[in-house]
């Protein structure tokens, strides 16, 4: 399926809605922006990576945590799990850099969109 033909069912982008989108995924959750907007495959994979990196960092904390609460109550060896923090932070940067890419052209198509608009607005008739 083409994605011009995804695209025919949906009003056209305006730049408050590309706005918003850009400031949610930049700022908040990458893929929720692109969510908002009705960009639902791109969206949900953004979201899916941003998640499962939050999983892998929130993985390293609670192990490094135990590791801490281990070493205070009794003789626990520590290990090295730095490689959970990494991954982690790989996906969700990978996740914010798709959804930066994906914004970019929100605003652009939001751009488009309102000069098309004006373009097809005849001018004025003065008499």
């Amino acid at each position: 399926m083409k994605p011009s033909s995804l695209r025919r069912d949906r009003k056209p982008l305006s730049s408050t809605a590309a706005r918003n989108a850009v400031l949610v995924n930049l700022l908040a959750t990458p893929g929720l922006g692109t969510l908002m907007v009705g960009r639902l495959v791109v969206g949900v994979g953004q979201l899916i990576l941003a998640v499962a990196g939050f999983g892998f960092v929130l993985g390293w904390f609670v192990a490094l945590l135990r590791q801490y609460y281990g070493q205070i109550t009794g003789d626990v060896a520590v290990t090295p799990i730095a490689w959970l923090a990494e991954i982690g932070t790989g996906l969700f940067l990978a996740a914010w850099g798709w959804s930066l890419v994906t914004s970019i052209g929100l605003v652009r198509e939001a751009r488009r969109n309102t000069t098309a608009a004006f373009a097809a607005v005849p001018p004025p008739h003065i008499r």
